[in-house]
């Protein structure tokens, strides 16, 4: 049985000073609530009420149990009430998954002004490019950038990016032209590993998609450490818009073969579920999704 059940039952009863009238406070018949009683003071091993048919009167261990059930049911009571008027409230702890350098150059300045708007909210950022386990590592939300593959996790686009292939203007001018992907294996490329097509960069261009399978000058899982050789001179990269635009738009490096298209990425939000979902999960989404709907949002 039921112990919340118990509690209710008997304390209806004493309250109501019957079974009759107990039971139409529960909105149950009395024979349901009189069983319930009796089981409880079966379970318990003592009689809590004296009942005689004028009236009902708590023995000594009654009393007791009665002063403690109230207690409980108040504070079940009161932490229901709680919970209501904080259900829309951002507070606690939010644990957020990101990959490095999107998280340091266009996550970390959103992040002031998503707790100056929720001051209950402690905001712990984890930033790393490895895929963590949002469930068994106990995050509540990842910021991904990826062609998702289907999973039991719910996301949310943000924002897409694309990959560029680009070079510095001086390294192109020393070296051969290129005007076609296939060119590139002549070239130094500096690659970043975690790319989910590996040394495969995947285009599409005028004639139809095409697949170049590079031989990396050097590896690495930092985009930050590839495009810094590019802008040393030194080859070729591949990668996202929002990491390279900048240096697009200063002239440092310049997009090679512009008719290719390559991949696009999206950018997500994911979480574990939609079910039950935590207001500071919700609000950080919605946030987030607000966030990278500007024009200026680097594609």
């Amino acid at each position: 049985m039921d112990r919340f059940m118990e509690m209710q039952a008997f304390v209806a009863v004493v309250d109501a000073g019957s079974f009759v009238r107990g039971a139409d406070a529960l909105d149950l018949s009395k024979s349901v609530v009189s069983r319930v009683v009796s089981e409880l003071e079966q379970r318990l091993g003592v009689r809590l009420l004296q009942r005689t048919t004028r009236r009902l009167s708590l023995t000594r261990e009654g009393e007791l149990f009665y002063e403690r059930c109230k207690d409980l049911l108040a504070g079940m009571q009161d932490a229901e009430t709680e919970v209501r008027q904080h259900a829309g409230e951002v507070m606690g702890e939010l644990r957020v998954s990101a990959p490095v350098t999107f998280g340091l150059m266009h996550l970390a300045p959103l992040w002031p002004r998503f707790m100056a708007q929720h001051p209950r909210l402690l905001l712990d950022v984890t930033l790393g490019d490895r895929l963590v386990d949002l469930v068994d590592e106990g995050y509540d939300l990842a910021v991904r950038i990826a062609q998702l593959p289907n999973s039991s996790l719910v996301s949310r686009r943000l924002a897409a990016t694309r990959l560029i292939l680009c070079a510095s203007p001086r390294y192109l001018a020393e070296h051969e032209t290129i005007t076609h992907p296939s060119d590139i294996a002549r070239h130094p490329v500096f690659a970043y590993k975690l790319l989910a097509t590996g040394e495969q960069w995947h285009f599409d261009g005028p004639q139809g998609p095409c697949v170049v399978k590079i031989t990396p000058r050097m590896r690495s899982n930092s985009g930050d450490s590839c495009c810094e050789a590019a802008l040393q001179h030194q080859g070729l990269v591949l990668q996202p818009a929002f990491l390279v635009g900048e240096h697009l738009r200063s002239g440092a490096l310049v997009e090679v073969l512009p008719a290719f298209r390559s991949t696009e990425l999206g950018i997500y939000a994911v979480y574990p579920s939609r079910q039950q979902l935590a207001p500071k999960v919700r609000r950080m989404v919605d946030f987030l999704a607000d966030a990278f709907q500007a024009p200026q949002w680097p594609q």
